[in-house]
């Protein structure tokens, strides 16, 4: 599930580096045609970096996770936990997003685009009525590229980076992909595909183990949408094939027939992960998932958000470094947000656009994925990847 826009370009990307197409991945045998996720698995070679928990880490206070939970991490490639982020942290968050919020409704404003910006409505429906007079204002919230604070405090807390030195050490990195995802009502951009994170990625960074959290602001259900995810699809490492793209929309997406032969699960191994405010999903970078509609009349606002080694690849072609926020041999490591905080990824890859194209308003994403995948399916996305135009970045869910 990872974010942020370019835009367009009439010179040559520095970040559009060919992918090598994916390496053809034998079906599994069905024998006898019985489908179960344990016999299928059974013939896939578990990886250890999705599949062997690090040695039980020492910390100068209880841990957050049983030793079954990171059992279940390690085994299902999620788990629920749902009670974990302290609420009032969160209710700091909404209103971080009101402000966001109000800022993309200024601007469609003094720029004429919208007549009303709904400053009456309520951070759940004042987006959605905003999209209602433009079509892309959700996207516009999508590709903001500074950290607000009251994210950096979440992303930074103690009993989450307590839970992920269980799952990756001590070394512990923000990864760049993080997201705010603002699932307006029947929005065919907030509904996300079958998907794998890593194929938005580097292939490089596939022996890494990346952690995420996805933290609902709101109740998270299957009216409003949530995640879905299939157990049990990380184990081998394998990056399913994908393609690219999904409806109008940026993502890339794997066939469930696919899934089976190369993961070896399907149907049956879907979970759905509804979970109330405070809740978290963790999620490694392999494990199946997708976001499904939200069928209500408010806005499902949530968080994802990524760590792994710093040491190892991170997968995002170059254009933003992790942030280090722990290191085993510093217990008092102080982590700085200054440069990390104060990069706008958007601004970035606008630097690599024509003047002519630096519109705060586009709403077409591209970006390297699009190379990676055959692309069977295209759009307003894909043309202006082909034109040499607008990249950007989007991760799932």
């Amino acid at each position: 599930m990872m974010a942020a826009c370019l835009r367009r370009c009439n010179r040559p990307m520095l970040m559009m580096q060919r992918f090598a197409k994916p390496s053809a991945v034998p079906a599994l045998n069905r024998g006898d045609g019985i489908r179960s996720y344990a016999a299928a698995a059974a013939q896939l070679k578990p990886s250890p970096v999705y599949t062997e928990a690090p040695p039980r880490p020492q910390l100068p206070r209880s841990l957050p996770l049983s030793a079954a939970q990171v059992e279940h991490y390690f085994k299902e490639g999620y788990l629920i936990c749902p009670s974990f982020v302290d609420v009032a942290e969160l209710d700091d968050c909404l209103k971080a997003v009101e402000g966001l919020v109000d800022y993309v409704a200024n601007r469609l404003y003094d720029t004429g685009r919208i007549k009303d910006k709904c400053e009456s409505a309520p951070v759940s429906t004042r987006l959605w009525l905003l999209e209602k007079q433009f079509k892309g204002a959700s996207v516009l919230i999508h590709k903001a590229g500074v950290l607000p604070k009251e994210f950096q405090r979440v992303w930074s807390g103690q009993k989450l980076l307590d839970a992920v030195t269980q799952f990756i050490g001590g070394d512990i990195a923000g990864h760049p992909v993080w997201n705010l995802r603002s699932k307006t009502p029947h929005t065919e951009q907030a509904t996300v595909p079958w998907h794998q994170d890593n194929a938005y990625l580097d292939p490089e960074c596939e022996n890494t183990l990346q952690v995420t959290a996805w933290i609902p602001l709101v109740d998270a259900n299957q009216t409003n949408g949530c995640i879905q995810v299939l157990r049990g699809g990380h184990r081998s490492g394998v990056t399913a094939k994908h393609t690219c793209c999904a409806g109008d929309t940026w993502y890339v997406q794997c066939d469930m027939n696919d899934m089976e032969h190369t993961l070896g699960v399907n149907e049956s191994d879907v979970v759905t992960c509804e979970m109330p405010r405070g809740g978290v999903l963790f999620m490694n970078n392999a494990i199946p998932h997708r976001s499904t509609e939200n069928l209500s009349e408010a806005i499902r606002w949530s968080l994802d958000l990524r760590w792994q080694d710093p040491a190892k690849p991170h997968g995002f072609h170059n254009l933003k470094d992790p942030v280090t926020m722990r290191l085993a041999n510093q217990p008092g490591y102080q982590m700085d947000w200054t440069t990390f905080a104060g990069i706008d990824r958007t601004k970035l890859q606008l630097e690599q656009a024509s003047e002519e194209a630096q519109d705060y308003f586009e709403t077409t994403i591209a970006g390297p994925w699009m190379e990676r995948w055959e692309i069977t399916h295209p759009n307003r996305h894909t043309n202006a990847l082909n034109a040499g135009g607008l990249t950007g970045w989007h991760s799932k869910a």
